[in-house]
């Protein structure tokens, strides 16, 4: 069973919420750009392909390229935390739903085990950090546990829902296989009923397998 906190957020509305909106509507665009492939023998971390998602009832998955840099927008409660060496791809079906993969390699096992540390600890008070950036917001956060793959990986849940009727669902992950940590994040209107928890945990599985 997940822990669940209940608190009152601010502005999640623009962060996680207007995150998967962005996202939506971004990959109208991203379509028609090809997804970059890594090479075989590449030292660049490998990414999901859309196949490895989450499975969409009515709709495929679709990815944009493997791009460097921070994602624009920042994520919702980890995007802080984000360095300028990070690397991402985001995801899109033909609906809502909508995720995204950053991947970070750091120097050492000690920095990337201190940076998923971090990003963990992000995720535990993310609808507690929420809750200064919008009244009109409820959030509702669950933890999911660990998953045992590689060193670990951790998941999470944060549902929203607003003053004026929507109500958004999102999964976050944090993994790590060396001195290399990913964050996957998966979302989609609805609420925790509609979290296709399992399937993400698999998804956040093959992720981190994919590691350096």
């Amino acid at each position: 069973m997940g822990e669940t906190v209940r608190v009152r957020t601010r502005g999640i509305r623009t962060t996680v919420v207007a995150l998967a909106a962005l996202a939506a509507v971004g990959g109208v665009t991203a379509a028609a750009l090809p997804a970059a492939a890594t090479a075989p023998g590449s030292d660049t971390p490998r990414f999901l392909e859309p196949a490895e998602l989450p499975p969409h009832p009515t709709s495929p998955w679709y990815a944009g390229p493997v791009t460097a840099g921070q994602p624009d927008p920042l994520p919702a409660c980890v995007g802080e935390a984000l360095p300028s060496t990070a690397s991402y791809r985001s995801y899109w079906t033909d609906y809502d739903t909508n995720a995204q993969q950053i991947t970070v390699q750091e120097r050492s096992e000690q920095r990337a085990k201190d940076f998923a540390a971090l990003l963990r600890k992000d995720l535990a008070g993310c609808a507690k950090k929420l809750m200064e950036q919008d009244p009109d917001i409820t959030a509702t956060q669950k933890n999911y546990g660990r998953l045992d793959v590689e060193e670990g990986a951790y998941v999470y849940g944060v549902h929203t829902a607003s003053a004026w009727g929507s109500s958004d669902i999102n999964l976050f992950s944090v993994g790590r296989d060396g001195t290399t940590v990913t964050v996957v994040r998966w979302g989609q209107m609805g609420t925790f009923q509609h979290a296709q928890v399992s399937d993400f945990k698999a998804t956040t599985v093959t992720a981190v397998n994919k590691l350096l």
